[in-house]
């Protein structure tokens, strides 16, 4: 039979874990760690925050080794592996900005042109394809736009060309047959 865990935090401990839990830009299995560890505080059991939290036992058992091991510290996530993402949340706020301004003003802008400018106003190199992607996940939306001049055309003109128009139209006007039939 497994060892029964007990977790018993310190009041800055408790003050500490909700602070982390308070934050908006938390991984998800961050949470779950620092969930697990708040339950076991609370006096639940292992197999109990497991039901909770809809995950297996062994990942909230886990969450308390690494607590007991390094306390709250170690409950985050570690750093992964690959190269670090070539655009930074600051780039992708300034793109935002760039982007709630021009459409203050009317102006779209294609991912391309975006790619550009991050490449020299930022120093940013970053595919349009990848932009896209990432300006999706930001919540923005594309949609494709029209050459129109209809907003800039005058009603009282139009209503003359249509007059104009019914007036020049041919009555009794029948296609003629083809030749040679």
């Amino acid at each position: 039979m497994p060892k029964i865990l007990k977790v018993s935090l310190s009041d800055q401990q408790r003050a500490e874990l909700r602070r982390w839990l308070t934050r908006r830009d938390l991984p998800r299995f961050e949470r779950l760690r620092l969930d697990a560890v708040r339950l076991l505080d609370r006096g639940m059991t292992a197999s109990e925050a497991a039901g909770l939290l809809e995950c297996d036992v062994t990942t909230v058992r886990g969450a308390v080794h690494r607590f007991e091991s390094g306390g709250l510290a170690a409950l985050a996530e570690a750093p992964r592996a690959g190269r670090h993402p070539r655009i930074t949340a600051a780039d992708r706020q300034a793109v935002a900005a760039l982007l709630d301004a021009a459409a203050d003003e009317g102006r779209t802008w294609t991912a391309s042109a975006v790619a550009q400018w991050l490449l020299a106003e930022r120093g940013v190199e970053v595919s349009a394809a990848w932009l896209t992607e990432l300006l999706r996940r930001d919540g923005f939306r594309w949609k494709r736009t029209r050459d129109s001049l209809r907003h800039k055309a005058d009603p009282a003109l139009q209503q003359a060309a249509r007059a104009q128009l019914e007036g020049a139209r041919l009555h009794g006007w029948r296609p003629t047959r083809a030749r040679g039939t």
